[in-house]
């Protein structure tokens, strides 16, 4: 059997285990295993195995995911969220579909403290979802607004798919999260608009609601002070040289920490459920690592990314052709993978077939900083396409009355904003390298 052989029954082997619901790592972990064991021997199997998980475990930097789930968690449970979306409401609820652009701009503002697409989509949910049923707002805009608001925690820095990307390419992270800014600013502002446009378009699925007085949004406004000097301390550090990343990342989780405190809502209780849900993520991130190491392994010995490279190398397409192919083939296996499996699986194979191209003259570090925004902003769209999406499935645990169709129905419109935001960052690397340049 030829080593392009092995590693196609590897790749096949590893779908179908995910197709029967086997977990992520291991349906990496173990074709990619005997995959190897079928190249080599078992004796350069184990040996493999004996300094896979050390070599990857303690590589110093992705101690910031840990860090950065952990003030995820920290903000979730002392109820930033809700003030967030008090905030958001008081200034935007009394227009058409104003409760679900709050919804989105909450998200979007707790992205900024937490990281985690699903953790985002689930409190904002618990949060925005009984106040938008009060007010008469149809289950399909409800749900779908709140599902893809969930995307804009992993859109905005701190992202840890973004970490993951850096990590495993070599990038600045720093400079990945200021690339990722104005791309997840734009993210935003094209959800509310699509919220605007389908009220305009069907006002049924939503009431407008009574304008709250002036005092009362400027207090609602002043009871998210915590985040934005949490959010000022942590990126203001990062790009004033204070410290690096990863100690932002511990800067930001013991300032989450502090001010549930003060708020009093971090109590035993809480703080359990803090570091278990931290803790619980990180060994799935973790362990997703060393399954996708099993399998990059295997496939370099079986040299199919190298001749990918090569065959990639001799298309007669353009450049920009192959990254559009590229992009199309992370929204197709959003289908059946989460972001970071994506990543994990993905980049070490395909990132050396981008860096080899003429993509707008770009230096080696803009391209792979440009690419990098590309890919989180494409492997966000499987978190609410069909038929996976995860989102969907988290929005519709909380919000049970409505069916995941209606969901599923709702969501296209933003997915539309998806593919346009998408183009236009392919089409003009600026709004992904301006704040870089601008920064550093």
């Amino acid at each position: 059997m030829s080593a392009v052989t092995v590693g196609l029954v590897m790749f096949g082997a590893m779908l179908a285990l995910m197709a029967i619901r086997t977990p992520i790592a291991v349906a990496m972990f173990v074709p990619g295993a005997i995959g190897y064991w079928a190249m080599t021997n078992d004796v350069a199997l184990l040996n493999a195995l004996k300094g896979s998980a050390v070599a990857r475990l303690t590589v110093y930097d992705l101690s910031v995911i840990p860090l950065f789930l952990l003030m995820g968690q920290f903000a979730t449970q002392g109820g930033l969220s809700r003030d967030l979306f008090r905030a958001a409401a008081a200034f935007v609820g009394h227009i058409r579909g104003g409760l679900a652009m709050a919804a989105i701009m909450s998200a979007a503002a707790f992205g900024a403290v937490c990281g985690s697409s699903v953790a985002t989509s689930a409190t904002i949910t618990q949060v925005a979802y009984p106040e938008m049923r009060k007010h008469g707002y149809h289950g399909r805009l409800s749900t779908a607004a709140l599902a893809t608001g969930g995307t804009l925690g992993i859109l905005i820095p701190p992202s840890v798919p973004l970490v993951v990307y850096a990590i495993l390419t070599e990038q600045n992270i720093a400079k990945l999260f200021a690339a990722a800014m104005v791309p997840g600013l734009i993210a935003t502002l094209g959800y509310v608009v699509v919220v605007a446009l389908y009220c305009r378009l069907r006002p049924a699925l939503a009431t407008p609601s009574e304008p709250m007085p002036w005092a009362g949004r400027w207090r609602a406004l002043l009871g998210i002070w915590p985040v934005a000097a949490l959010f000022a301390l942590v990126f203001g550090g990062i790009y004033g040289g204070m410290f690096s990343p990863t100690e932002g990342a511990a800067v930001g989780a013991l300032g989450t920490f502090v001010i549930g405190l003060l708020r009093g809502e971090l109590g035993w209780a809480a703080l359990r459920r803090s570091f278990l849900g931290a803790a619980e993520t990180s060994a799935m991130v973790f362990m997703i690592f060393l399954g996708a190491d099993m399998m990059n392994a295997s496939l370099a010995l079986t040299q199919m990314p190298a001749q990918l490279a090569d065959w990639v190398g001799h298309l007669q397409v353009p450049p920009l052709a192959i990254v559009g192919a590229i992009l199309v083939c992370y929204v197709i296996l959003g289908c059946v993978m989460d972001e970071l499996s994506m990543l994990l699986l993905t980049i070490p194979v395909i990132f050396p077939t981008v860096m080899a191209l003429d993509l707008w003259g770009l230096a080696p570090e803009g391209k792979a900083i440009w690419f990098g925004i590309l890919v989180l902003m494409t492997v966000g769209i499987g978190l609410i396409a069909p038929p996976v999406g995860l989102n969907v499935y988290v929005v519709n645990s909380i919000a049970k009355e409505v069916p995941m169709s209606e969901t599923y129905k709702g969501v296209f419109p933003f997915l539309a904003s998806d593919v346009l935001r998408v183009l236009a960052l392919l089409m003009f690397p600026a709004l992904s390298l301006g704040l870089v340049q601008a920064l550093f």
